[in-house]
């Protein structure tokens, strides 16, 4: 199994969890997926990628928090900050589409946590 790369999250509880968003949040899985790795999931499927769109989306989630002065910044915080912008801006023609998607990934990070708190 894919490790997931934040400490704060157990393994069976985190694929149980990741298995309920999916279930609702497919669709937007897919799109990330394919805006990042720029290929569809589903075709040639790379093994668990959906804990790497999830790493990905909690990334997003943690930098957030550093961005809107929630948080202290990591000595790395900056370069995470302008590749997950590179990733999410390759091809895109607007702010309005880059937005939408870094809204996406905070949405689906935050709630992968509500889901992942509920479950014992």
């Amino acid at each position: 199994m894919y490790a997931l790369m934040h400490d704060e999250f157990e393994g069976g509880r985190t694929r149980k969890a990741l298995d309920m968003l999916i279930l609702d949040r497919k669709n937007e899985f897919k799109e990330l997926a394919e805006t990042i790795m720029h290929k569809d999931p589903t075709v040639n499927p790379i093994k668990d990628w959906e804990y790497f769109i999830l790493n990905f989306c909690l990334d997003v989630s943690k930098e957030f928090k550093a961005w809107a002065g929630q948080a202290g910044t990591a000595r790395t915080s900056d370069i995470k900050a302008l590749t997950i912008l590179r990733q999410l801006g390759k091809g895109k023609t607007s702010m309005n589409q880059l937005t939408r998607l870094l809204n996406t990934s905070y949405d689906l990070a935050e709630e992968f946590k509500v889901i992942y708190r509920r479950i014992e």
